[in-house]
């Protein structure tokens, strides 16, 4: 199982130094300087420079700093991985995104160009991504995400408010995440400015059994968090259950419990960062 566990990934663009200063102010689990989506190609070269620039000047507000770089199967990537390797080696970043990740090699070779103990978080979003999901995370990157967007996108399918179209391949994710132990990130709202509607969509990313969140925006950090940390009574009921569970079977609230519920309650005292 992973220590690392971020509730909030929030991306910014490597070419916004201006937005990667302001990240302390939402103090985001992790945060993203993106070479990938948010980068026009012409601009590929000088993101890698601003992005050295910036990082070398002040360490961005976050637990943990990461780059995104463009897919194995693009002109960038290489370039990517050695600018990737020298801000690793030089303290300046503590891990990497890999999209598109599909086969279990591009893994194993872009880990064997890092500093050992650089974190590795998978994007899971294309048909073969999703398909092959539980066997490229046994591979053993430290996280995931999943990435509603580029997998619709993939299989030639249509985004919806709803999400039906994706609730298969998201929970197919979530599982394999859970059966190999990497720590899941559910998908982007790209509502940015709909606070309803991220916060209604990372409560089923955790029923689903997600781990935290994609962010696009600083506001989605704080709501991440609010919905990826277990509340105080939350954690009273889950003290409870284990205090019951005890002498094997027990009565909390007039409801039976037994071992899955004891599994459960672990769960919520995980994300409150208690010890059981």
């Amino acid at each position: 199982m992973t220590d690392f566990v971020p509730r909030s990934l929030l991306f910014v663009p490597a070419t916004r130094p201006d937005m990667v200063a302001k990240v302390e102010r939402v103090r985001p689990d992790a945060v993203v300087l993106d070479w990938e989506d948010a980068v026009a190609p012409p601009e590929k070269e000088g993101a890698r420079v601003t992005a050295a620039e910036t990082l070398s000047a002040s360490r961005p507000g976050a637990d943990a700093v990461l780059i995104r770089i463009n897919a194995p199967d693009t002109p960038w990537y290489d370039d990517d991985v050695s600018a990737l390797a020298a801000l690793v080696t030089a303290g300046h970043v503590d891990g990497v995104l890999l999209p598109k990740y599909e086969h279990v090699a591009q893994l194993t070779a872009l880990r064997d160009a890092l500093e050992p103990g650089t974190r590795i978080v998978a994007g899971l979003e294309s048909g073969l991504g999703v398909a092959d999901a539980r066997e490229l995370l046994a591979a053993g990157p430290e996280a995931c995400y999943f990435g509603a967007e580029d997998y619709i996108a993939d299989i030639g399918g249509r985004r919806t408010a709803g999400g039906l179209e994706v609730l298969y391949a998201r929970s197919r994710v979530a599982l394999a995440a859970s059966l190999t132990g990497v720590a899941s990130l559910d998908q982007v709202v790209t509502a940015v400015k709909d606070a309803e509607a991220f916060s209604t969509d990372a409560r089923q990313g955790l029923e689903l059994g997600y781990r935290g969140k994609v962010c696009l925006h600083p506001t989605q950090v704080t709501l991440a968090h609010e919905v990826f940390t277990s509340t105080d009574d939350e954690v009273a009921h889950a003290e409870k259950v284990l205090a019951a569970g005890e002498s094997g079977v027990g009565l909390v609230d007039g409801q039976m419990v037994d071992a899955v519920h004891l599994t459960l309650a672990r769960a919520v005292l995980a994300r409150a960062g208690r010890p059981t």
